[in-house]
């Protein structure tokens, strides 16, 4: 049994199989987890490397094998785990050396759309029962960002059989945070709450040093951990992924990391046999020595400067808001938009919204635009923040860098798709959707910006057919941490009945989106060619395609106070869309119809 031995015993496991496997047969675009069923003598070949190496324990090569990351049908990724755990057996023989079954984390986004959780659950409970039938009785949930799916999982493997072993193991970055914004000490608080998870740790996203780092400031007393860095930081060599070769180096600090109390040692990414190799003569020559526990160093006490955040004070009191969205420029001469935010603070407007290249437009960028509006200007700001173009490293970053600027209002999209033409020169990112970054940046707000979170906003469209869809959506977002939301525009009765069943069902803050029409061609551009627009016939048969500009302003400025005299009484505030940028039409639209709301806590 791996916990009697572990009571006794430090485990040492395998080193990496995905980048070893590249390294033995040049195969670098392949995942190796296809070689159980084209290619088993190379895998039992590693496995073996690794027992003779000292290895007591060997992960299945299936940390990929799920129908989402490798395309396939289950049937077909049953005989892929199959084969995978055959070969371990095999590998194994008469030897009392540990066999775990691997599991990697299933994707949660693909090209761009999102993966239902409860899709993704009954995933891990499918290679779960093949594993199972198969006879596996420990289970390695490797490289998690979060612990989110590690109880109903661990539960259910519990109940199937109560003797099993589950080890729960979580990737990190250098500053000590996974790719969700989850700060390790977070996930040790968080996983040692879940009885049926036997022992965790961490693997992979960085080398030994760093995680010796991180693991360092934490208390590992009466805990069974796993630490399993990767050898280093990789390098790109002629288009291929190589890690240095540093067994010795890495030894050492494995060893280093045992002291701290990890009982659970060996290699992610980038290790190979003599890693594994070198580790267990460390190991046979070493006493050990007592666990200690360091202390993290107290940091002289400062009062870092404050941001108060007029607007999500306003929204939290009751107050009636208005904020007005203005477009950042396609060149570098930010004067007009500079200009238009004057005059609209002059107006009252509590709030700007900077739209992050909308239509998949290049811009400049929001949190830029956000930040010198509210620099020099002297108004809140709120910068969109979109899926699309960033992957989840450049999005903290960005996220970090509109922090220092004082920025602390987000709306949280998923962002317009790249127009089809296009995509073969510019691909869209998707890591994530809106409500997964709502999730990551709200697990930030805990720890990285605890002191004054980002007050979070979500997109809403009650424009679609099916509102009941769009209202879960909505309540998925204040799951995720969503504390308000912006509408598409509102023309329609339908959208203006169903907004107060959204406020009751929801309890939410929401701002009704109002768009100025500007002409009889901008109606019918808007009405057939944008995603989210519906706009009635007699909305823009008051228009006249012969009207001059001046007239057709004006018309687009009664509708738009009418729209704005239908639902304000329904909402929580407006949120005006600026056309072209004409700050001077929201003006006229905020005298007529915005100076006699009552700004004092309903």
């Amino acid at each position: 049994m791996l916990k009697q031995y572990l009571d006794d015993n430090i485990l040492i496991t395998d080193g990496a199989m995905g980048t070893y496997y590249s390294h033995l047969t040049g195969a670098h675009t392949t995942l190796s987890e296809l070689a159980n069923i084209e290619n088993p003598q190379i895998i039992k070949g590693i496995h073996q490397q690794y027992i003779d190496a000292g290895a007591m324990l060997i992960r299945t090569n299936t940390f990929s094998t799920n129908s989402y990351t490798l395309n396939r049908t289950r049937k077909e990724v049953a005989t892929l785990i199959t084969g995978g755990y055959d070969i371990a057996k095999a590998s194994v023989g008469a030897k009392d050396v540990f066999i775990a079954a691997d599991i990697g984390p299933i994707p949660e986004m693909i090209e761009g759309k999102a993966i239902e959780k409860a899709a993704i659950q009954d995933e891990y409970l499918f290679i779960i029962d093949t594993f199972l039938k198969l006879g596996a009785n420990i289970f390695v949930f490797e490289t998690f960002s979060s612990t989110e799916y590690l109880k109903p999982l661990s539960d259910y493997i519990k109940s199937s059989n109560p003797e099993s072993f589950v080890l729960a193991q979580f990737a990190l970055n250098a500053e000590g945070y996974t790719r969700k914004g989850i700060s390790a000490r977070r996930i040790q608080e968080q996983v040692k709450e879940i009885s049926s998870v036997d022992a965790y740790g961490f693997n992979c996203g960085v080398g030994p040093a760093h995680l010796h780092k991180i693991v360092g400031e934490l208390d590992f007393s009466g805990d069974r951990v796993s630490i399993l860095p990767n050898s280093g930081y990789p390098v790109i060599v002629n288009e291929r992924t190589v890690y240095t070769e540093n067994p010795e180096y890495f030894a050492d600090r494995l060893m280093d990391i045992r002291d701290l109390g990890a009982n659970i040692i060996g290699g992610c990414c980038g290790t190979t046999p003599l890693h594994i190799s070198m580790l267990a003569r460390r190991l046979d020559s070493s006493p050990g020595t007592s666990v200690t526990v360091p202390k993290t160093p107290v940091e002289e006490a400062h009062t870092p400067k404050t941001h108060p955040n007029s607007f999500a004070h306003k929204l939290n009191r009751g107050e009636f808001v208005v904020a007005v969205e203005l477009n950042p420029p396609f060149s570098t001469n930010l004067d007009k938009v500079l200009e238009g935010a004057g005059e609209l603070k002059d107006r009252g407007v509590d709030i700007l919204t900077v739209a992050d290249s909308p239509m998949a437009r290049t811009r400049i960028d929001s949190g830029m635009v956000a930040a010198k509006i509210k620099r020099e200007v002297g108004i809140d700001t709120m910068p969109h923040l979109c899926c699309r173009d960033r992957n989840v490293i450049a999005i903290k970053s960005w996220l970090l860098g509109a922090y220092i600027e004082g920025i602390r209002n987000l709306l949280v999209i998923t962002g317009d798709p790249v127009p089809s033409p296009e995509r073969n020169d510019t691909k869209s990112v998707f890591n994530l959707n809106s409500i997964r970054l709502l999730e990551m940046i709200a697990e930030m707000n805990r720890e990285v910006f605890a002191q004054e979170p980002y007050f979070l906003g979500g997109a809403l469209n009650l424009n679609v057919l099916n509102k009941d869809v769009e209202l879960r959506r909505m309540e998925e977002k204040i799951e995720s941490g969503a504390r308000f939301f912006l509408t598409q525009p509102v023309f329609l009765d339908s959208t203006i009945e169903y907004l107060e069943k959204a406020k009751e069902r929801t309890d939410s803050k929401i701002l009704a989106g109002i768009i100025p029409l500007v002409s009889y061609r901008n109606a019918v551009f808007l009405n057939n060619e944008i995603a989210g627009i519906d706009i009635p016939d007699k909305f823009i048969k008051r228009f006249s395609p012969h009207m001059s500009r001046l007239e057709a302003e004006d018309v687009g400025v009664e509708i738009a106070v009418d729209m704005i005299n239908r639902v304000k009484d329904l909402v929580d505030g407006i949120y005006l869309i600026t056309p072209f940028n004409r700050t001077g039409m929201i003006a006229k639209i905020i005298d007529k119809s915005l100076r006699q709301v009552e700004r004092s806590p309903s």
